[in-house]
């Protein structure tokens, strides 16, 4: 089954929301595999932080099926599609990437260009997946957060209690 990573991020009520969806992806996917959570400023709008953390698991569904999964779960824990593009949120969830596939399915381009562009995106899957390739570059993530150019991007890891799930 091909190993199916995501970007999950909220800065609307962070904790509550990243524990209700973390249960409920749990019971969706069976088994999961988390990255710490890590902090970071708000980007490309005045906001709140949002706290930040990648997802691992392995699938067979098709990769429509589970983007119009994540969107359903997006809006059920009250992600308004009417806001801006930059603009807080009650849950961000992305598709990384997909096995190794390469360019657009259903609407949904993989890899995601965040992965190698945003320190919130990158630094977890790192963490997570350190020896696994980008499918375009070739590098692994480890050794693409040791070339990223962190200056403008603030980003730290926090203690997260994942016993409240």
């Amino acid at each position: 089954m091909p190993l199916l990573t995501l970007s999950i991020g909220s800065n609307v009520q962070p904790r509550e929301n990243i524990l209700l969806v973390i249960k409920i992806l749990r019971r969706h996917f069976r088994q999961i595999r988390c990255s710490s959570v890590y902090e970071s400023e708000a980007v490309g709008f005045d906001g709140a932080n949002f706290l930040n953390l990648v997802l691992a698991t392995e699938t067979d569904e098709s990769i429509e099926a589970i983007s119009a999964y994540l969107k359903n779960l997006e809006d059920d824990t009250g992600r308004d599609r009417s806001a801006p593009k930059f603009s807080g949120r009650t849950m961000d969830i992305d598709i990384l990437t997909y096995g190794d596939l390469c360019g657009s399915y259903g609407g949904v381009d993989l890899p995601r260009g965040e992965i190698l562009e945003h320190a919130f995106v990158l630094q977890p899957l790192a963490e997570l997946l350190p020896d696994v390739r980008h499918p375009v570059t070739g590098m692994n993530y480890r050794e693409h957060w040791e070339s990223f150019q962190l200056a403008e991007q603030k980003i730290w890891p926090i203690d997260f209690d994942w016993q409240e799930d």
